[in-house]
C-alpha cells in the first residue's frame, strides 16, 4: 500500500530536509548579496596573494642558492635544493593564509556548515 502511515512519515521527513536545505541556500545567497560586489575583486586579490606568497620564497631560495653555488662550489646544487625548499615554504604559507581567510569567511556566514 503506497499511502500507509510509514510512507507518509518518510515523505514528510524528506520534505523537511528539503525545506531546510533550501532555507540554508537562500540564507547564503542573501548573505552573499549583502556582502556586495567585492567578491570578484576579493577573489582576484586572493589569487594574487597566493601567487606571490609562493613566488617570493621560491625566488629567495633561488637567489640564495645561486650565491652559495658561486661562493662555495660543491658537487650538490644548492640552487635546486633551495628552490624546492622555497617552493615548499611558499606553498605552506599560502595554504595557511587561505585556511585562515576561509575560517574568517565561515564565521561571518549565517550558517557555519560547509558543503
Amino acid at each position: 500500500m503506497s499511502g500507509s502511515p510509514p510512507d507518509n512519515k518518510r515523505q514528510s521527513g524528506r520534505d523537511e530536509r528539503l525545506a531546510d536545505q533550501i532555507g540554508r541556500k537562500e540564507e547564503r545567497k542573501l548573505w552573499s548579496r549583502r556582502r556586495g560586489k567585492d567578491n570578484v575583486w576579493f577573489g582576484l586579490g586572493m589569487f594574487g596573494l597566493v601567487g606571490w606568497s609562493v613566488a617570493i620564497p621560491t625566488l629567495i631560495g633561488i637567489a640564495v642558492g645561486i650565491w652559495i653555488d658561486q661562493t662555495w662550489p660543491s658537487r650538490f646544487s644548492w640552487t635546486l635544493m633551495l628552490l624546492a625548499i622555497g617552493a615548499a615554504v611558499g606553498c605552506l604559507n599560502a595554504w595557511a593564509w587561505v585556511s585562515r581567510e576561509r575560517r574568517l569567511i565561515l564565521r561571518k556566514r549565517p550558517e557555519k556548515e560547509s558543503e
